[in-house]
């Protein structure tokens, strides 16, 4: 299918940007065996001035401790859990009803997500998992209306290789196997809903992967290098903004050019593998918060002006993760608390 014309794109519905923050939002993983309590960790949320924080589970420390701030809470729902969840109404309700009903609206819950990277793995278990993602993320919106929430957007964060290619943006397309079974479903839904596509957005590992080709200040968001889109004429100032685009042009040619994009996590590792450093991690982080926390609102190349919510990966560094080394160095601040590089997460 061919490009759809750009006025198609520039479609958006008519929100108030008011009830979209422009704020920057953490990821608070708990992958640890050194890491601050979650007493500690909210009073060095609340310290750092965030706003909004999002954690793997709906854990109910968390949760309770989170109901005297004014952070809001994206919660989220196990990949071993959606299956069940996808197969019984009942599971649902009874999810809903233990995990966000003792909690809201005093705890500020914003978006409920459905798994992680669901539609990455490829195991036998994982392409059954992939089949239910969508119904449970349906029970879910239906436990939430059967109890008169309205405001918790839910949604699912996916990674990158939900694509087959992501330049130039105007030729990106979702994966052959995900795109009729789970994709359009799930553009279906979240159009329907009013909800936000969730993407796990990370220049790191395109650089890493083909440095002879990617710029490393592209990749940092420098903005000193910049590339065209041969097709739609779109000029690229940094790779964020190509990967969200790509995406963009991916749903565009499946129909729904409107759904708003949120970056589930985004980041660059202060250790653990070639340009994995202190430096590149501050830039990056610095940048990206200039990029999203920009008034009048920046956006991208397709949708410019328009409020992205975002969440920098992570917290802290965590010792428990499993893979390459690389993947225990993502976190802003040290055990103790104490910032591993200085950055302003309160613009």
């Amino acid at each position: 299918m061919g490009v759809l014309p750009f006025y198609l794109l520039f479609l958006l519905p008519l929100l108030s940007q008011a009830e979209i923050s422009s704020k920057i939002g953490i990821n608070y993983g708990q992958l640890g065996n050194n890491l601050p309590s979650p007493h500690e960790s909210i009073n060095l949320l609340t310290r750092m001035k965030v706003e909004s924080v999002k954690i793997y589970d709906a854990n109910p420390e968390i949760l309770n401790l989170l109901s005297s701030t004014n952070i809001q809470a994206s919660i989220m729902i196990p990949n071993n859990e959606i299956s069940t969840i996808g197969s019984s109404q009942m599971k649902a309700d009874e999810w809903v009803r233990n995990n966000v009903l003792p909690y809201y609206p005093k705890t500020l819950i914003h978006f409920l997500l459905v798994g992680n990277e669901v539609l990455t793995g490829y195991s036998e278990q994982d392409q059954q998992t992939w089949l239910h993602l969508v119904p449970a993320m349906r029970r879910i919106k239906r436990s939430l209306k059967a109890q008169n929430i309205t405001h918790i957007k839910v949604g699912t964060p996916l990674a990158m290789d939900i694509l087959d290619s992501t330049f130039p943006p105007s030729a990106a397309t979702f994966r052959s196997d995900i795109r009729e079974s789970v994709i359009i479903p799930m553009l279906e839904f979240l159009h329907r809903t009013k909800s936000f596509f969730f993407i796990d957005a990370y220049t790191y590992f395109p650089w890493s992967s083909n440095r002879q080709n990617i710029s490393l200040d592209f990749a940092l968001l420098r903005g000193n290098f910049y590339i065209t889109d041969p097709a739609s004429g779109l000029l690229y100032t940094n790779l964020l903004d190509q990967m969200l685009d790509s995406l963009i042009f991916a749903m565009s040619k499946l129909g729904y050019p409107n759904i708003r994009l949120a970056v589930s996590e985004t980041g660059w590792p202060n250790s653990g593998d070639i340009g994995a450093n202190i430096v590149n991690a501050a830039i990056y982080n610095s940048n990206v918060i200039r990029k999203i926390t920009a008034k009048p609102p920046v956006g991208t190349p397709v949708r410019p002006g328009v409020v992205i919510p975002t969440f920098i990966f992570s917290l802290f560094d965590e010792n428990q993760k499993t893979g390459p080394e690389i993947e225990r160095h993502w976190g802003l601040l040290h055990p103790d608390g104490t910032p591993i590089y200085e950055i302003d997460l309160s613009k």
